[in-house]
């Protein structure tokens, strides 16, 4: 798809150093804003929220007014592609997801090969009416979730501390573990083409607990399904501008962008910046890594800790964010102070 050549957050990723970095947040939409608890209470349910496009749509853009950011993320989630798979899908307050769990062969045996993208259509719904609101200057980012960390919820059935039952069921079962990245994998490419095709300019594949895999286990469930994705979406956009987030991938990373060929990688505040700089950076745009907990501290640590980022990697192609999505209780006036100090 035609990228404009105004947007630094895409620049970037096309391999344009720019000399104040791209800015935004992942979870930039969330309850840390006034404004998202308002329209959150008004719609119900999380998924509500999720799939009433107008809403969606408005959450999604409450950061870009405030903040200005450089990239606005659509509002929804990494599990509806299970629930358009036909799986039970729901949110209980305080406790997170809730799916059934496929936790057994027998049980996998179920899973409908073909999502009913006709579920998903609120979400290409907002996509659209959010590009028609943004400033042409600022991307509009689509996402999924990895084959490995969604299927991570789909076999337990809800999160859990080192995901033990996903990691136990592809040594137990592998055959039918990965029957599940199959499915995951095909329906993942469709739902990323779909949101391209209704305006996204760029895609984030999130893959939350990369880091809980050994290496011959993150080859094989996380770096291979996302490779998988990429070229599945390459097949029918070829200039598809994706960035992968293995988190917690520390010395993986470099084989992940290489089997991958995402554009860019997104890193954890544990990521180690000169090992970052030479294996990585030297190849793709990185972005990151701001712990979300100096956000929350705010005063001279954040200054501190913004400035580290900033000198580990803005000599290069990078998009400054957070290593992790940012807290509910972060203060607005810290999110401030951080936008200031990234840029000048």
């Amino acid at each position: 798809m035609p990228q404009s050549a105004t947007k630094p957050f895409i620049d970037v990723l096309s391999g344009q150093r720019q000399a104040v970095p791209p800015l935004w947040m992942m979870r930039q939409a969330g309850r840390y804003l006034p404004e998202y608890r308002e329209v959150r209470a008004k719609a119900g349910g999380f998924l509500d929220l999720c799939f009433n496009p107008e809403l969606a749509a408005e959450v999604t853009l409450q950061p870009i007014r405030r903040f200005g950011f450089d990239a606005a993320i659509i509002f929804s989630d990494i599990l509806v592609i299970p629930y358009a798979l036909g799986r039970e899908v729901r949110f209980e307050v305080g406790e997170g997801p809730r799916l059934e769990p496929l936790d057994d062969p027998a049980k996998v045996a179920t899973l409908a090969a073909q999502a009913d993208f006709g579920k998903l259509q609120p979400v290409f719904d907002a996509l659209k009416i959010v590009r028609a609101a943004l400033d042409p200057s600022t991307a509009l980012i689509g996402f999924c979730g990895a084959p490995w960390t969604v299927a991570t919820y789909m076999v337990a059935g809800h999160g859990t501390p080192d995901q033990a039952p996903a990691r136990m069921m592809a040594y137990r079962h592998p055959e039918a573990f990965a029957e599940i990245i199959d499915v995951l994998v095909e329906n993942s490419v469709r739902y990323l083409l779909a949101q391209l095709e209704a305006g996204a300019n760029a895609l984030q594949i999130f893959d939350t607990w990369a880091g809980v895999l050994p290496p011959a286990e993150f080859a094989r469930w996380s770096t291979e399904p996302t490779r998988r994705i990429v070229e599945g979406v390459r097949a029918k956009v070829p200039d598809a501008k994706i960035i992968g987030f293995p988190r917690g991938a520390g010395a993986q990373l470099p084989g992940y962008v290489e089997a991958t060929l995402v554009n860019a990688v997104s890193m954890d505040w544990t990521a180690e910046p000169a090992f970052i700089r030479e294996r990585v950076q030297s190849r793709v745009a990185v972005q990151g890594n701001l712990d979300p907990l100096v956000l929350i501290s705010g005063g001279a640590a954040l200054d501190r800790a913004v400035d580290d980022v900033l000198a580990n990697f803005a000599q290069g192609r990078f998009i400054f964010n957070l290593g992790h999505g940012i807290q509910p209780e972060t203060p607005i006036a810290h999110v401030e102070q951080m936008i200031k100090r990234v840029r000048g």
